[in-house]
């Protein structure tokens, strides 16, 4: 991770006064820089508000990117606070943009304070106190799906003012449809037969950030290292690459997240907290779109973008092109299997264990270094699609989990 040195914290918190006094008219004095660490290419600075001419929040939070980077994330990243900035209060997801630069890429967002992580609740001891949290961040995520239905040309509008190519750009869409090119080859290396039916829900996954029923704003990353709550409720932390899609991506990211982040003792549980996450949600979202309403047709529109969650986490965690390989069953290109076909530990390449697209890097929730989780993600995933009743997923899924086991932790 980057090392953010004193010296950049202090050109940020500068640039952020230039921007907010000229907003102003007059001097605006910001002072007491926290570093709140960011991401590892971002700096991100809580202040304290010591002089200003307008009824300014207490304390701002600053967020700014280094300016040798593509311009497409900051734009779209502006483009969708913005956007949620306009929502009605109970509605807004997460912190308000106060003031923005696009040459510097700086911005300026009011502080939610420091609330409680949702990383912290998940790995709590007490029982009741999480299943709440899972549940509040069900219906948040509701809630934010509910204010957004139809804002889309709104939101387009804003893309637009941006360079161009940002309003098309969805990295996770492109990751997506990468990871669902390289499954076949993956798979064969694997020793795990892909049915039709599979790739068949792959595809109809990843049209989903397209298309899809059941449109809506989303963050994009809405797992739980990007979640506090404070006393106004859960809020959303991060809406880089922010954008319009079907709504049950999001739900069904954020139980693909959930399961990662909970201690030994509470596993057993995560079945129900699941069914609790996804309740919550479905309450705030059931007026406006009633076929969630059937129990069937929610758990089989959920398990599709499941599927495609945990098979994109599971692509980043093996390295290289998979679609060729040789009579040997070598794979041609990464060196990730022998000669006899096995699979090298992930752990053994640094690459596979970095996600950088196109230029494009951000610590997605999804995205792990850790062989167990994505284990158990298949696991999890074949027990919702038993639930669902579709056995060909949930097969294919246990024959994931089996292979992934054997290779890495076996």
């Amino acid at each position: 991770m980057t090392v953010i040195t004193e010296s950049r914290i202090t050109s940020v918190v500068r640039a952020a006064e230039a921007l907010l006094s000229h907003r102003a008219g007059s001097a605006v004095v910001l002072d007491d820089p926290e570093d709140l660490g960011g991401s590892g290419r971002t700096t991100v600075v809580r202040v304290r508000v010591a002089q200003n001419p307008l009824s300014l929040d207490r304390s701002l939070v600053i967020k700014a990117l280094p300016g040798h980077e593509d311009p497409q994330a900051f734009h779209r990243e502006i483009a969708s606070y913005k956007y949620a900035t306009a929502l009605p209060n109970e509605s807004r997801p997460g912190p308000q943009l106060i003031a923005s630069d696009t040459d510097q890429r700086i911005m300026v967002l009011s502080d939610l304070g420091h609330g409680r992580s949702m990383l912290e609740f998940l790995a709590g001891v007490d029982p009741v106190e999480t299943s709440r949290a899972v549940s509040a961040w069900g219906q948040a995520l509701g809630r934010m799906h509910a204010a957004t239905v139809g804002g889309e040309v709104d939101f387009l509008a804003l893309l637009r003012r941006g360079p161009s190519g940002t309003q098309g750009r969805d990295i996770l869409r492109d990751e997506a449809l990468r990871a669902i090119d390289s499954v076949a080859g993956h798979a064969a290396v694997l020793g795990v037969d892909v049915p039709e039916h599979v790739i068949g829900s792959l595809r109809a996954a990843a049209t989903l950030f397209d298309d899809g029923d059941h449109r809506a704003f989303s963050p994009s990353d809405v797992g739980p290292e990007n979640i506090i709550l404070n006393d106004d409720g859960v809020q959303f932390m991060d809406y880089e690459w922010g954008g319009f899609r079907d709504a049950t991506l999001d739900i069904a990211y954020a139980l693909v997240t959930l399961t990662a982040q909970l201690p030994p003792r509470t596993s057993a549980r995560a079945t129900d907290l699941e069914v609790s996450m996804v309740d919550a949600w479905r309450s705030e979202v059931h007026s406006i779109w009633p076929a969630l309403a059937h129990e069937r047709e929610m758990q089989r529109k959920v398990l599709l973008a499941r599927l495609l969650w945990v098979w994109l986490s599971t692509a980043w965690m093996l390295p290289g092109d998979a679609e060729t390989t040789t009579d040997s069953g070598t794979t041609t290109d990464s060196g990730t299997t022998t000669d006899s076909g096995t699979v090298t530990d992930p752990a053994a390449d640094s690459d596979a264990l970095t996600f950088s697209a196109a230029g494009f890097t951000h610590d997605w929730a999804l995205h792990t270094n850790d062989p167990r989780v994505i284990v158990s993600r298949w696991t999890d995933l074949a027990a919702a699609a038993g639930r669902a009743g579709d056995d060909e997923t949930s097969v294919f899924a246990t024959s994931m989990g089996v292979a992934l086991q054997r290779i890495w932790l076996a």
